[in-house]
């Protein structure tokens, strides 16, 4: 299981910032150390654990890239038409063992054989034919339209290199170099709930002061799509004792423990109480809008992450916060978020200090990316997100935004591909 130093997380600062936090976590998490093999048919978006080197060339011989006819170059004149005997055909999967001598041409079809001799190929729709022959025009390169073993990759080079999150070209690539299995590091394991007195599952009834909990919805579903191994463990309700033993039992066999609410500093957020029983819990206020408040710690050798209650701030902060952190654990590379120019067509005041992130709709006018700011801010207005198509990012040192500035933006798209 990876494992925590148990004071890498420490920060006694007023507020911690983004980079650092994610430094943090990427320095300080150990990477889960089991491999296993898995079926190519089964290892989409499973991190390769070791360098994968290609054990033969792609291609792995001289073929055709069109259909036409296959020629010696040095038969063609260089001006006006050259008629050459046609002898044979080849096609993809067979091979066409004499070879061309001078004066002749092969009929050849896409991804079949260069036959010996031959080093060019004619695209048929730019030849002519009788029964027995084929003319060619002049001007063609040597080389034109064939492809030669190795130039995709060559046996020995490196194919995909350790710690990358398998994508369906990836796979692509390992079956046509002939691989059935991959070694791959195991899933990251990490036990899910939610906290309150308040929170009731979808599907029940609902009491005038409570709320369907929508978190862990999301949260599993954020996993699931980065392929993590999510354990379900449900609505603990505000109880110091039950939060310690279910946080106790969860450390024993996961890799990240994940909560949301409890994590502030109210007298009825037992959160933190139940964690400093069994391990450390050093509270973060991170320089972020929405979710300042969000918990990291260590029990008994597994991470511990707890987030905000507002379902917002559980999507931002587990932007940056879980998915960094499941990514070093699980051995991936972390690659930064993808950000896109764009030009506000809002009015916006922030407090210097801190990283604010909008929701926002993009729309293209005459090619340039325009983001409207949805009009709800609230960090539990879960329809801000699904009306909208991605986030704005506002630096720190932002304090304005005023219409026709350049700002980042994120679309919810390229946010956990």
């Amino acid at each position: 299981m990876a494992q925590l130093s148990d004071d890498c997380f420490a920060f006694n600062g007023p507020l911690l910032p983004i980079e650092k936090a994610e430094r943090m976590m990427t320095e300080q998490v150990d990477v889960v150390s089991e491999c296993e093999n898995v079926r190519l048919a089964d290892a989409m978006g499973r991190v390769l654990a070791a360098d994968l080197l290609a054990p033969i060339s792609l291609p792995a011989f001289d073929n055709s890239a069109v259909d036409g006819y296959a020629v010696r170059h040095a038969d063609i004149a260089t001006s006006g038409e050259t008629r050459l005997s046609i002898v044979g055909r080849v096609t993809a999967g067979a091979e066409y063992a004499a070879g061309l001598r001078a004066g002749e041409a092969l009929r050849i079809f896409t991804g079949a054989p260069m036959p010996q001799g031959a080093d060019t190929i004619y695209m048929q729709e730019d030849c002519s034919c009788d029964d027995t022959s084929v003319y060619v025009p002049a001007g063609l390169k040597r080389g034109a339209n064939r492809r030669l073993a190795g130039e995709d990759i060559a046996a020995g080079d490196l194919a995909i290199t350790a710690g990358q999150r398998l994508t369906p070209a990836h796979i692509a690539l390992a079956a046509a170099i002939g691989l059935d299995h991959l070694g791959v590091r195991r899933r990251v394991r990490v036990a899910l709930f939610s906290t309150g007195d308040e929170i009731v599952e979808p599907g029940q009834p609902l009491s005038p002061a409570a709320l369907y909990d929508s978190n862990r919805y999301l949260l599993r579903s954020l996993l699931e799509r980065m392929g993590i191994e999510v354990n379900d463990l449900g609505i603990l309700k505000d109880d110091p004792s039950a939060l310690a033993d279910a946080l106790d039992k969860a450390a024993a066999n996961h890799d990240l423990i994940l909560t949301t609410g409890g994590v502030s500093t109210g007298e009825a957020d037992h959160v933190r109480t139940a964690v400093e029983r069994l391990g450390r819990l050093v509270f973060w206020r991170l320089a972020i809008k929405p979710g300042r408040p969000v918990a990291m710690g260590v029990i008994r050798g597994a991470a511990f992450t707890g987030l905000p209650g507002n379902p917002v701030a559980v999507f931002v902060t587990f932007i940056h916060v879980v998915r960094p952190l499941v990514l070093r654990l699980a051995g991936a590379k972390i690659e930064p978020l993808a950000r896109f120019p764009a030009r506000a067509t809002f009015h916006y005041k922030k407090k210097s200090g801190r990283r604010e992130y909008l929701r926002v709709t993009a729309r293209f006018v005459n090619g340039i990316a325009e983001v409207d700011n949805y009009p709800v801010e609230g960090a539990g207005v879960l329809t801000s997100i699904t009306r909208t198509t991605g986030l704005v990012e506002l630096l720190d040192d932002v304090t304005q935004i005023e219409p026709g500035t350049n700002v980042d933006y994120l679309p919810y798209s390229s946010l956990f591909g």
